[in-house]
């Protein structure tokens, strides 16, 4: 039963062939090693690397194979050991105060709240809890967690005269996209920037254009379906599944929480994260820690939030308890993942790969080079879909490549490629899990979703083409 209240509940199988995928690609990675020839960067005159200078070195001979098989405990040992082990705290610590945030009732207050606001003014509430969801994904990284919300929001869809497909497109749909669609998303804007050592407020106005533009494309998909709908219910893409929800009409979806006290109480909570979020990386003294006041906020924040929503410190432990241990896979993760560029690094390989993604794109029109970027991450994305994962694979190679673009381009790049298409891979858990709630195919949902998809892809391209010219 407590499986079931958890925000993130990742499958056994699914973290075990994640991780089975993950070491595979280490396995290759120390194989390469000694495959690929060795090289060093180039020295500068104060003893830092030159990456701009590649000096190939055949006396190398490839990882040793003990450190090789045991890079993801020795990456924590390595420079980046302490940024490693701050991300996974991170990543359990927001799991943990989401996981309290549910448990005393907290986003069910925010979705009964806009229930009772936009009783009757139906399209209004389907706004307003798209563009709700739709924040929670590009300024905070929530994706996951929303998954325990879909048959709440799914059910008073159902109830308004519409479908859990609408609820699934409020709910899933919104927050996937607005997960890529990134504002100050922890998980992708925020920790690509670190790693590649840019602000990750520098130019956010033109991300702001592109979180309005990629929304009113959102909103343009969901409310043409809902007037389809609305003409014609039987042509519901969930219209008899959602039979057992309208014969319980009159069920209460809120009973016994206090909307308003709740609702107030979290509205700070959210709000004062966005702020968690953007005040670190405006002060550069403090930016390079901003993981760190991050966790500390989400740890004690939530645990204050859940207090004062319910007073019961025992509630609020069960529910950090269970938030904690439940995101404790991502831990192993973040290593796995990590391991590959320690394997890279301890064997020599790095500045050979980077030398080689120099050559690739020399000569390349900037708009080549970032379709070429976009294009690895696309093929990344479609077997990891670990965020974090990725950022930390990805970034840290393109941080010292000399590709000819901005470092801000390079973030937009990978959280374009890393997020929309959470929403339509087969390989995202998020995805087949939601669709499996409201009882819908697969394939379904990819052949109905071209419309959606054809904008997003012409929206992404043109943002990039702009974002070039303009010299974002």
């Amino acid at each position: 039963m407590e499986n079931e209240n958890r925000l993130i509940n990742l499958p056994k199988k699914t973290v075990i062939q994640v991780t089975a995928l993950l070491a595979s690609i280490m396995l290759v990675s120390i194989a390469l090693t000694y495959i690929i020839p060795g090289g060093d960067f180039g020295t500068l005159a104060d003893g830092s690397p030159d990456y701009s200078v590649y000096v190939r070195r055949d006396d190398y001979s490839g990882v040793p194979i003990l450190k090789g098989i045991f890079a993801p405990v020795l990456v924590f040992f390595t420079s980046d050991g302490i940024t490693l082990l701050a991300l996974a705290l991170f990543l359990i610590v927001v799991a943990g105060a989401f996981q309290i945030m549910s448990d005393v009732g907290g986003v069910h207050s925010l979705i009964g709240s806009l229930s009772r606001k936009f009783s009757n003014r139906r399209k209004l509430l389907i706004v307003a809890m798209s563009l709700m969801f739709y924040s929670l994904g590009a300024f905070l990284g929530q994706f996951e967690n929303m998954l325990t919300l879909l048959p709440i929001v799914a059910s008073l869809c159902v109830l308004m005269g519409y479908d859990s497909f609408t609820g699934f497109l409020c709910c899933i749909a919104s927050t996937g996209i607005g997960f890529a669609t990134a504002i100050t998303n922890p998980f992708t804007v925020i920790l690509a920037s670190n790693i590649i050592d840019v602000n990750p407020l520098t130019k956010i106005w033109y991300r702001i254009i592109i979180f309005i533009a990629v929304f009113l494309i959102l909103m343009a998909y969901i409310l043409l379906y809902i007037r389809k709908i609305t003409k014609d219910p039987a042509s519901s893409y969930t219209y008899e599944s959602d039979e057992k929800i309208r014969a319980g009409e009159k069920k209460e979806l809120f009973e016994g929480i206090d909307e308003d006290r709740l609702r107030r109480i979290y509205t700070v909570f959210l709000v004062l994260g966005v702020v968690a979020v953007i005040v670190p990386a405006m002060i550069e003294a403090v930016r390079s820690y901003s993981v760190v006041f991050l966790t500390v906020y989400f740890l004690i924040g939530g645990i204050i939030a859940g207090y004062l929503a319910c007073h019961d410190m025992r509630k609020v432990g069960k529910g950090l308890k269970v938030g904690l241990t439940s995101a404790l896979p991502a831990i192993l993760l973040v290593a796995v993942a990590s391991s590959v560029k320690y394997v890279f690094v301890q064997g020599n390989v790095l500045p050979t790969i980077v030398n080689q993604m120099n050559e690739l794109t020399s000569g390349v029109k900037p708009l080549g080079v970032a379709l070429i970027v976009y294009g690895i991450v696309l093929v990344l994305e479609f077997f990891i879909s670990s965020s974090t994962a990725k950022a930390i694979l990805v970034m840290s190679m393109l941080s010292v490549a000399n590709l000819g673009l901005s470092k801000t381009m390079l973030v937009l790049l990978y959280t374009f490629a890393d997020g929309y298409t959470n929403m339509l891979f087969p390989t995202s858990p998020v995805l087949l899990l939601g669709l499996a709630m409201i009882n819908m195919n697969y394939f379904t949902w990819v052949r109905k979703s071209v419309p959606l998809f054809t904008a997003l892809t012409l929206a992404v391209l043109g943002f990039i083409a702009l974002g070039l010219r303009i010299g974002y």
